[in-house]
């Protein structure tokens, strides 16, 4: 198998995993900090709806499920370059590396959504959350890369 194709094999089940355990993460700091779970999710949906979604609080389908589906998307492309990069390595699928990995490229991916990124592709959440949950969200998005990593590590055996 190519390797490529092996890191987008990979990429799919980390990336789903640190998708839907940063996603967790989101709804429980909207929660949190504005009184509505949705609301950083829907943020996410300014990529097609452009600034309304960053002000929309409750779930629907226009912004919630797409926001999801925009970050499910963005999950696995971060994912799948860390495959490429880093999971072909037997110590990748360690939990000390696989974390030590897995934190390496939320920083990168971070520092590429903020720094590099036009404000129109930016995550959206950075407008509904402090600093410290978008951090959280980010530890969060590295420990669902980690485990979905050493997860289709053990499958691959």
């Amino acid at each position: 198998m190519s390797p490529w194709k092996q890191a987008l094999e990979e990429g799919v089940v980390a990336g789903s995993v640190a998708s839907l355990v940063s996603a967790a993460v989101l709804a429980l700091a909207g929660r949190r900090e504005n009184g509505h779970g949705a609301a950083p999710v829907n943020a996410i949906s300014h990529w097609i709806w452009d600034r309304p979604a960053l002000r929309k609080d409750r779930p629907s389908l226009r912004h919630t499920l797409v926001g999801y589906l925009v970050h499910h998307g963005a999950s696995i492309f971060w994912a799948t370059l860390h495959a490429r990069a880093w999971g072909s390595r037997p110590e990748a699928k360690q939990p000390g590396p696989a974390l030590a990995g897995a934190a390496a490229a939320a920083a990168v991916a971070c520092f590429v959504d903020y720094r590099m990124t036009p404000e129109r592709l930016t995550p959206g959440f950075e407008h509904r959350l402090s600093l410290k949950a978008m951090a959280a969200v980010y530890a969060s998005f590295a420990l669902g890369l980690a485990l979905g990593s050493m997860a289709h590590g053990v499958k691959r055996r």
